[in-house]
């Protein structure tokens, strides 16, 4: 009796592990210097579930790959939650998609959340909350808060109004109670333009890429996959397009 007790217990343990690691929501495809998944050390491959909070020490990056195939790079210092995030293939239904920003910057590439239930993204850093549609972009904090669009669209949302962001958009939020407004690339402090150009350089998926869309072009699509683009190729595509998108501001303060 005590033997197959002890069997049906280590079956139990089995079937959880494999269930757990089955409903976990994204994996780590790449991980340099000190990753930490809560306060232990990450590492290539592990898998990493909602509720989660991802940190990156000096010098270091990392890539979340998520169930959807969405994606987001992580820079160095840099602390990232998935608050809420639930895939299910078959059941759009329950979709759900929040993370916070909470220090440092990231590039966030939409997966297939992001294309059948765009609404219900949300990044949340300090001074508003973005919503995507079909996108690729990169914010960092560095108090205020900066984005820059690569492409797709992103709405910023906060107590002054919602402000939409178009491909090629460079914007700047203060506060929460101030509206986001694009600036040009060359008002982008040292600290926000040293971090856009590493995220623009990292060597993101192409299928991730491909969700995104193809509304910025090849160009796009070469910085975004190449693994030595470099710090020009990033200037040239994430930080240094000449044209500054319109931003709209919506009378609703409604979250997108």
């Amino acid at each position: 009796m005590t033997i197959i007790r002890n069997a049906l217990t280590a079956l139990a343990a089995a079937m959880l592990f494999f269930s757990a690691q089955a409903f976990a929501d994204a994996t780590l495809t790449f991980v340099k210097g000190d990753v930490r998944v809560g306060n232990d050390t990450a590492s290539v491959n592990q898998r990493v579930f909602s509720g989660a909070t991802v940190n990156t020490g000096v010098g270091a990056q990392a890539i979340l790959r998520f169930d959807d195939q969405q994606q987001v790079v992580l820079n160095q210092n840099t602390t990232f939650k998935i608050t809420d995030f639930r895939y299910r293939a078959d059941e759009p239904r329950g979709d759900r998609a929040v993370f916070d920003l909470l220090r440092g910057a990231l590039r966030f590439i939409t997966g297939i959340v992001g294309s059948r239930n765009p609404n219900i993204v949300a990044l949340r850093v300090p001074q508003a909350t973005i919503g995507v549609r079909g996108t690729d972009f990169m914010v960092a904090l560095v108090n205020p808060v900066y984005v820059n669009v690569i492409s797709g669209s992103i709405s910023t949302t906060n107590a002054a109004g919602s402000v939409v962001f178009g491909a090629g958009s460079i914007g700047q939020v203060a506060s929460t109670s101030t509206l986001a407004a694009p600036i040009p690339a060359s008002a982008l402090p040292a600290a926000a333009s040293s971090a856009f150009a590493d995220l623009a350089a990292a060597q993101v998926s192409a299928a991730a890429t491909a969700t995104a869309g193809t509304a910025t072009g090849a160009a796009t699509s070469a910085a975004a996959t190449a693994p030595s683009a470099g710090i020009g190729a990033a200037v040239a595509v994430g930080i240094g397009a000449a044209v500054i998108g319109t931003a709209v501001k919506s009378s609703s303060t409604t979250q997108h």
